[in-house]
């Protein structure tokens, strides 16, 4: 898979259905999904970018990153986010033996994206889940936590614990434990797929807004992110596009 450098995280030329037969047809391969938040946080951080950047496919969550990649690489590229991927997945993966393991967010929410698949789309497997107790990243690194995920050998295990930490945790998790699983970060798409918070709609999403969406409905917790994040994201890309040029 091509490899482009937005900022200095190296984002992956995909679709989002082929990344869905990647993920079910192949084995042992790590998803970091990226937003603005991910690309400027790399770019100021290097144990972190060295982090992000080691993983087998990074996804262009978000229309900034996206239109990032079609401005410098004259392509095509779309939003590829974790709340498609892991939902365009479970369904693709129907009637194909493809197992699948949730870790990490609440019992409540796991428990209402299990009912909803199990009314919806009976034919998902679902193998399993657990829902730790905060803690650091290393301490879910655990034995108690991985008994029955070693047992299980699941396909595929969607992890919900928030960025950079479920980057941290899958990364000491593939050194740690010898599995096959392909591993897909995927942050608040757990919340988003229960209905117990509200996504942007695809309209706004896909006109660059979501991150709007978003602010007004957690304005104190995002304020900060948005309003430095998104700034030096546009000085950065900008700087980027000067500078290849």
């Amino acid at each position: 898979m091509k490899r482009l450098k937005i900022l200095n995280t190296n984002i992956t030329e995909i679709t989002l259905d082929e990344l869905s037969e990647t993920l079910i047809n192949e084995k042992g391969k790590t998803v970091a999904v990226c937003n603005v938040n991910t690309l400027v946080r790399s770019k100021k951080d290097k144990n972190l970018q060295k982090l992000i950047n080691s993983f087998d496919i990074c996804t262009p969550d978000g229309f900034p990153v996206a239109l990032a990649s079609r401005i410098l690489y004259k392509n095509k590229q779309r939003r590829v986010d974790g709340y498609k991927i892991f939902n365009n997945t479970l369904i693709k993966s129907q009637k194909t033996g493809v197992t699948h393991y949730f870790f990490g967010n609440t019992e409540e929410v796991v428990q209402k994206i299990i009912k909803k698949y199990k009314i919806d789309y009976p034919d998902v497997n679902i193998v399993g889940y657990i829902c730790p107790p905060f803690k650091p990243y290393e301490e879910l690194v655990a034995e108690e936590y991985f008994t029955e995920i070693t047992r299980l050998n699941p396909d595929i295990i969607w992890v919900s614990l928030g960025f950079p930490k479920q980057e941290n945790f899958i990364n000491l998790m593939k050194k740690n434990y010898s599995l096959d699983s392909n591993i897909v970060g995927v942050g608040f798409t757990f919340d988003w797929t229960a209905g117990t918070k509200y996504k942007a709609p695809e309209i706004l999403a896909n006109i660059g807004l979501e991150w709007l969406f978003r602010l007004v409905q957690e304005p104190k917790r995002l304020y900060k992110r948005y309003l430095i994040d998104n700034t030096l994201f546009i000085l950065y890309f900008l700087r980027q596009v000067f500078f290849r040029r």
